[in-house]
């Protein structure tokens, strides 16, 4: 695998900007490894795992590298998911393999619906499908307060709710969004307001990632093999619990990977997870 070789695609709306880590020697398929809104740089831990193929890391649109062109506030899955068709196209290395974690997971999910013939297998790592859970009012409920939150009173006071929506163990109760909001400071985070607008996590994609309904229809009826997984401390969290309703729809077991939510991290964002053995486990998993 050679370093990695920076490149830029135009699509609707947006410049994409992805990275390939090149392997002229593979005779594995493409493996691209995705997030949302986390982008490439969250994944050079896991991509060095994988020097046997060529490997392929993306910002998505209106994260890092990859800034919108339309001025558009949100972001939706399926556009994510026609970046991520474009993106393949391109690429033009037959059916790729897919890692997607979290709001990946949830474009990867829409992409496959739609255009299975180009991913041979994917796995979706603790997809944030809220629709899926009996708990979805109050869930779809509180990712809306922090959007709302986060317009109002900028990035602290919502990434707090942030954390205190995905740290909670087990449904959320009704009327959730109503409890008194949690102190940025518990957090680190900054009560006050720096007038900036521009998250991709609590502007553009937190209620339309969360919110998505996904066509299992056309996911149980497609060529990819589609394999979930959930983090082994995470199965009780929001993306975990819905990481699993996913599986139960689909009909198919889901794959315990070693961690939590972040158990790929080797310490990108000062946060390190079990990534040697979170790639053992993900290699198993393409090799079968």
């Amino acid at each position: 695998m050679t370093d990695p070789k920076t490149q830029t695609l135009d699509v609707p709306g947006a410049v994409l900007t992805y990275d390939v880590w090149s392997n002229d020697a593979a005779t594995r398929p493409v493996l691209l490894i995705i997030g949302s809104p986390m982008g490439a740089s969250g994944f050079v831990t896991l991509a060095c795992h994988f020097v046997d193929r060529t490997v392929v890391t993306y910002d998505p649109r209106g994260a890092d590298r990859s800034p919108r062109t339309d001025g558009a506030a949100e972001t939706t899955p399926d556009e994510h998911a026609d970046d991520l068709h474009r993106l393949i196209a391109v690429l033009d290395a037959g059916p790729v393999d897919m890692f997607a974690s979290s709001g990946g997971a949830v474009n990867a999910l829409a992409l496959v619906a739609r255009h299975p013939e180009q991913v041979r297998t994917l796995v979706a790592h603790e997809p944030p499908a809220s629709q899926e859970l009996p708990d979805r009012e109050p869930v779809l409920a509180a990712c809306v307060d922090i959007r709302q939150t986060y317009q109002r009173s900028g990035f602290g006071p919502a990434m707090a709710k942030f954390i205190a929506l995905v740290s909670y163990q087990g449904p959320l109760p009704p009327g959730y969004a109503d409890l008194p909001a949690p102190d940025p400071a518990a957090f680190g985070l900054p009560a006050g307001d720096d007038g900036s607008r521009d998250s991709p996590l609590l502007g553009q994609n937190i209620v339309t990632c969360n919110s998505y309904r996904h066509d299992f229809g056309a996911l149980r009826a497609a060529s990819t093999r589609v394999v979930i997984g959930v983090g082994a401390e995470s199965g009780q969290l929001v993306a975990g619990r819905a990481g699993l309703a996913v599986a139960e729809r689909l009909g198919a077991p889901p794959v315990t990977f070693p961690g939590g939510h972040d158990g790929f991290l080797g310490g990108e964002y000062g946060q390190t997870g079990e990534p040697d053995a979170f790639a053992a486990t993900l290699h198993e998993v393409l090799d079968n």
